[in-house]
């Protein structure tokens, strides 16, 4: 049945698009996992690398990207379950591009994350490395997230069976009945590799209540009401986005992105949303004319509240804005920067340099060990929030500099703040720039402790890093559960 469906496929768009064929490899056994979420299986020798599958399944393979000795493909049908998967918790799996691992036991996905780090670590960076500590998985593997962004969209994402329920009530219609064409609307998270159609998420577990009672509110409130959702192709619509932030001192922050201002149903929305949900303790919009939904280059506007929320990491408070950049899960941080501040191995009396600093969250978390706090990071509102976070928690042995680490480091700066015993670097998952790695390899602190949410590029670092220095301690820590993303922590000493 299968075949003969394939090959009437392939007919059908062989008519379309010339060269383009549906090829499929029946009844695969998948043999490991491979890395970023993916699996993998040997057919004739070639490597095919799978999406969708879990070690274990008895799989068809609808293949995409094929070379002579690899391939990437997709399972489109299950002969047979692997006995590692568990049944999913979300209706939206396997749909939703997030929580991609639900299907696996968690004990198996962070097996599977350790081996990943080690793999890079050794295929990419191809030097000498200690034995690594065992991961440090997550108690909370559901709600662990404090923020999420969501889409309001004019295009719902049909699935196949609701397009063929639609089309079958079409069909029943009376001859000359016109079909209801209004919009079906949607909001929640963008189809992956679909950037105009959105799912409607009803429950979403990543984030603790009141988020999805407010998401469903809003969509709710607006349908009723007859507000627009945003055409991403058209660039029409009045609602956009819906950014939550829920910290763990109770605190919930809402921001709506509007197209364009419209005050009378603003204050219409506003009103009703702060009447049935007091939890929101601030309250934000911001208007987006812009063709894209980035946020960070203007300027959210307070309706009610202070505008922002307080988090806690151990006893440190930060002072967290619509625009801040913080560990997305709060418990996992702290767990992390626990590593962080382990491996930088502080007496009280060194120097702590704290590169891509953000708003300055691991030095804070640090600070009590160290004599001083340098912090460096790129932009200027960023350090301004960490100037906010070290007076909230009193500190006076920490500085903060906007800028980038290749100009600022100078010899002159050195001479005004002194040179760093230990240089900690929490660069974004491209890494640190090649130049950024030759300033520390001229720098030569003592110690670095390098943590990375992307051990392939880390690798990539440590393979530069290791003509002064020796990586003597890694530690991954498991962020984000149901994902395949991973961190890892290295600490790194300079070579006697």
């Amino acid at each position: 049945m299968l075949l003969t469906i394939c090959k009437a496929t392939v007919c059908y768009l062989c008519a379309v698009r010339k060269k383009q064929k549906i090829r499929i490899l029946e009844q695969v056994t998948v043999e490991d996992y491979a890395a970023e979420g993916k699996s993998i299986a040997r057919v004739d020798g070639k490597v095919i690398f799978i999406e969708g599958a879990v070690p274990g399944d008895v799989v068809n393979i609808q293949l995409g990207k094929s070379k002579k000795d690899w391939a990437e493909g997709k399972a489109v049908h299950f002969h047979s379950y692997s006995p590692q998967r568990t049944t999913p918790f979300c209706e939206h799996f396997g749909l939703c591009g997030g929580c991609k691992w639900q299907m696996l036991p968690y004990e198996q996905q962070i097996a599977y994350k350790q081996r990943e780090v080690e793999q890079n670590l050794k295929r990419i960076g191809r030097i000498d490395l200690p034995e690594m500590l065992p991961i440090v998985g997550a108690k909370q593997t559901k709600y662990y997230r404090n923020k999420l962004e969501y889409t309001f969209s004019s295009k719902r994402y049909l699935t196949r069976e609701e397009l063929l329920e639609r089309d079958k009530q079409r069909a029943a219609l009376p001859e000359g009945t016109e079909p209801d064409n209004t919009p079906d609307v949607a909001l929640g998270y963008h189809v992956p590799k679909i950037f105009d159609k959105v799912i409607d998420i009803h429950t979403c577990y990543l984030q603790q209540e009141p988020n999805n009672a407010i998401r469903n509110f809003v969509r709710d409130f607006a349908k009723k009401h007859g507000f627009s959702f945003y055409d991403i192709k058209a660039h029409e619509g009045w609602l956009r986005t819906m950014i939550f932030r829920m910290t763990t001192t109770g605190e919930v922050m809402v921001n709506i992105t509007f197209g364009y201002d419209d005050v009378p149903n603003r204050e219409l929305l506003f009103k009703a949303l702060l009447g049935e949900f007091p939890e929101i303790t601030t309250l934000l919009y911001t208007i987006n004319p812009k063709w894209n939904d980035s946020i960070y280059d203007l300027q959210p506007q307070t309706y009610f509240g202070s505008g922002h929320v307080t988090e806690k990491l151990e006893e440190f408070v930060f002072k967290i804005g619509p625009k801040s950049f913080f560990q997305t899960n709060t418990k996992q941080g702290e767990e992390l920067y626990k590593v962080t501040r382990a491996f930088a191995k502080l007496t009280g009396n060194e120097i702590l340099y704290d590169l891509y600093c953000g708003t300055g969250s691991i030095g804070i978390f640090c600070s009590k060990g160290a004599k001083k706090i340098i912090g460096v990071e790129a932009v200027a509102e960023a350090i301004e929030d960490a100037k906010e976070n070290a007076a909230a928690n009193g500190l006076t042995n920490t500085s903060f500099y906007a800028g980038d680490v290749i100009d600022i480091c100078n010899d002159a700066f050195f001479a005004e703040h002194g040179r760093p015993d230990v240089i900690i670097t929490d660069p974004p998952r491209a890494g640190m720039h090649e130049k950024l790695v030759r300033k520390l390899l001229e720098i030569e602190a003592p110690r670095i402790v390098y943590v990375s949410c992307n051990p392939s590029t880390q690798a990539r670092d440590l393979q530069l890093l290791n003509e002064k220095y020796i990586v003597e301690q890694l530690q991954p820590v498991d962020m984000f559960p149901h994902t395949h993303h991973i961190e890892n922590v290295a600490a790194l000493v300079l070579r006697s």
